[in-house]
């Protein structure tokens, strides 16, 4: 099987949806010889802020000597984007050998008549065969979905459970209050593995701290009364966290200075475990550590942002940050999101620091939600909106309006960011700058 064979393998199976549970994988797995029994692994899971997190302690340890893998999810400009080893993605031709493992086992499944694999499920498989062939000394492995039932969760070697800001989302999958939701993402504790956690709603705290102590499990906050001196800015920000001292990050965004200190206190339990991270590492990995579509500036005058706002925790994180950096600044929106978000709410929480808002329907997913009714939820908040018909089209209208001390903002579903990136590329190629 080549890359375009494997791929169209993944095509073929996605058309089914997720599905939670653990029988499946496990099946898969053993046929594949349980490749993730020989790797150790830091979990993490949460609703906001685990890609970032993920981000700067995977940095961390790789400027500390360490091979890191990373398993992500969504990706916003590769596919491969999704199975890296120290921030190179995987090759097309590690991907078709370990998919073509993958493809034997899911027609030796069918065969046996077993319940057959999700495309998650594939991937995750995938991933791990990857990792173990390449000796990884640790893998990154963020949760695709809650955790409790998440085919992550089907790891038995974890040396760090992280749990990133829980809030409301997926309730068809995770229940209908923030403790039913917490307790599904902390059923990735495992027994006597330090738990390290950001500073979470009082919910959820609860639920988490009695997980950990059934584990036998040792678990620590965020705390944010450590958190000092905060500096912001859009290219590089700054605070003090306890023992760390000053602590430099070039991610921008005001939820970022909880997220690196989430990543700090990852970094503090692998040290007590025994993991070498030298002083000049850490801080080095945290001031180099790189995570597109969060906050992030992809263009100057006008200043076009992109970020995966998509639940109303995160938009509340984004309206908090436009209004730290942009508030005697207009702005403008592309705005697309899913139709089983909150979208409501998202447009409550943004719209109106809006000048005009232009909506899109994020391509290629089942999921979309069509930009005329998208225009019609935004009016009731902000009459000034219109559809755009297409990404290109929202973001050459943005730039014609956007004058340039104005700021552009594209955000909701992770997964159009990366179109909105390559659109503004074509309009910059157009003027030829």
């Amino acid at each position: 099987m080549n890359y375009t064979e494997a791929r169209a393998f993944i095509q073929e199976i996605s058309v089914r949806g997720s599905e939670l549970g653990l029988e499946t994988i496990a099946n898969l797995l053993k046929l594949l010889g349980n490749p993730q029994d020989d790797l150790k692994f830091i979990h993490i899971a949460g609703t906001n802020g685990k890609g970032s997190v993920l981000a700067y302690l995977s940095t961390v340890l790789e400027q500390s000597g360490y091979r890191v893998g990373r398993y992500i999810s969504p990706t916003l400009f590769s596919y491969r984007e999704r199975i890296q080893i120290n921030r190179e993605r995987i090759s097309r031709e590690d991907f078709a050998e370990a998919a073509s493992q993958a493809a034997e086992a899911y027609t030796q499944m069918k065969q046996l008549g077993l319940a057959l694999p999700t495309v998650f499920e594939v991937e995750t498989a995938i991933s791990f065969l990857y990792f173990k062939k390449k000796k990884c000394d640790l893998v990154m492995l963020e949760v695709g979905m809650g955790g409790r039932l998440d085919a992550t969760n089907i790891i038995r070697t974890p040396v760090l459970t992280m749990l990133a800001s829980i809030s409301m989302d997926h309730m068809e999958f995770l229940g209908n209050t923030l403790a039913e939701i917490a307790w599904n993402k902390a059923g990735i504790i495992k027994p006597g593995i330090p738990v390290v956690s950001a500073h979470q709603e009082a919910a959820s705290e609860r639920v988490i701290a009695e997980e950990a102590e059934k584990n036998g499990s040792e678990c620590r906050f965020v705390d944010l009364e450590q958190i000092t001196e905060v500096c912001y800015g859009l290219e590089s920000q700054s605070f003090h966290y306890g023992e760390f001292g000053r602590i430099d990050i070039s991610l921008a965004g005001a939820q970022q200075i909880e997220n690196a200190a989430l990543a700090l206190e990852g970094a503090a339990a692998l040290r007590r475990s025994g993991y070498d991270i030298p002083e000049a590492a850490l801080h080095r990995g945290m001031r180099e550590t790189v995570w597109k579509g969060r906050f992030s500036a992809i263009h100057k005058k006008p200043l076009f942002i992109i970020d995966g706002a998509h639940n109303p925790d995160a938009a509340q994180r984004l309206r908090d940050s436009i209004l730290k950096y942009f508030k005697n600044r207009k702005k403008y929106y592309i705005f697309g999101v899913f139709s089983d978000k909150e979208y409501d709410k998202i447009i409550e929480i943004t719209a109106d620091l809006a000048e005009h808002i232009y909506t899109i329907e994020t391509p290629d997913n089942p999921r979309a939600l069509p930009a005329e009714k998208l225009t019609e939820a935004v009016r009731r908040k902000n009459p000034s909106v219109e559809t755009a018909g297409s990404i290109q089209n929202a973001v050459d209208k943005s730039f014609a309006t956007a004058g340039p001390e104005d700021v552009i903002i594209a955000f909701g579903s992770l997964s159009f960011l990366g179109a909105v990136e390559q659109a503004v590329k074509m309009y910059d190629e157009r003027r030829g700058e």
